[in-house]
């Protein structure tokens, strides 16, 4: 893959008032790379990804594209960039096929060359047999593997994706890992932030610490390390 990683952010800082939100935040994720970022609600995380994806500008800082310092995030890179909120933001009269399909309409020209057909996202993350039903039937979880469908539709190079895990059921976030590992593999970098630690141990090379608006520490996947080891290191940061 070429042109929109490795992505990049340096000495970014974001204030709401008073209140310093983020204070010169460095991160950079690698294609092939899943990274976590954690922290307590409000430390930040959600801020961070905004500004990631273009959706807000720094106080302060840069953001960088495949090494190239981006003021706006123009529609080039967004096609290659899948961002997933933390409330899924599907249309609930749609079918499910018809939320995806939408989206990659959408895209138009944008869409990659090889990319996977709506359905065939929607069967992998295990709504085969409800593919024609409207979203607004659906628990919270079955329209939260919506949203992760329509994420991957475009196998995007970047996924950001804020608090992915919410609603999944046991087997819903173990699929959801297994997916995430395999876009990694296939080339795409992954950023994600959760509070479980067990599913963030299983998934990610890098986890991060955002603690009073700085990174805080970091605990690193080595060739050793067992989910079990990775998620101890990972407890200790907080």
């Amino acid at each position: 893959m070429s042109g929109v990683l490795p992505v990049e952010l340096r000495r970014i800082s974001c204030r709401f008032g008073r209140k310093a939100v983020l204070r010169g935040v460095d991160l950079r994720v690698d294609a092939g790379e899943v990274v976590g970022l954690l922290g307590a609600n409000g430390a930040g995380k959600t801020t961070l990804f905004s500004i990631l994806v273009g959706l807000r500008q720094p106080d302060a800082g840069e953001r960088s594209f495949g090494g190239q310092v981006c003021r706006d995030v123009e529609r080039e890179q967004r096609a290659r960039v899948a961002w997933l909120a933390h409330n899924p933001q599907i249309y609930p009269l749609l079918s499910a096929r018809e939320n995806v399909e939408l989206f990659v309409d959408l895209a138009g020209d944008a869409r990659p060359a090889g990319a996977p057909q709506p359905t065939a996202v929607l069967e992998r993350l295990g709504l085969g047999e409800v593919i024609e039903r409207p979203v607004q039937t659906f628990s919270r979880g079955m329209a939260q593997r919506v949203a992760l469908a329509r994420a991957l539709a475009l196998q995007p190079e970047l996924l950001v994706l804020d608090e992915p895990f919410t609603a999944l059921d046991r087997a819903g976030r173990s699929l959801l890992a297994e997916l995430l590992r395999a876009e990694a593999e296939r080339g795409a970098a992954v950023l994600l932030s959760s509070h479980d630690l067990d599913v963030v141990a299983s998934v990610v090379d890098r986890a991060l610490m955002l603690h009073a608006g700085v990174i805080a520490g970091e605990a690193v996947r080595g060739p050793e390390d067992d989910s079990a080891s990775l998620r101890e290191r990972i407890a200790a940061l907080g």
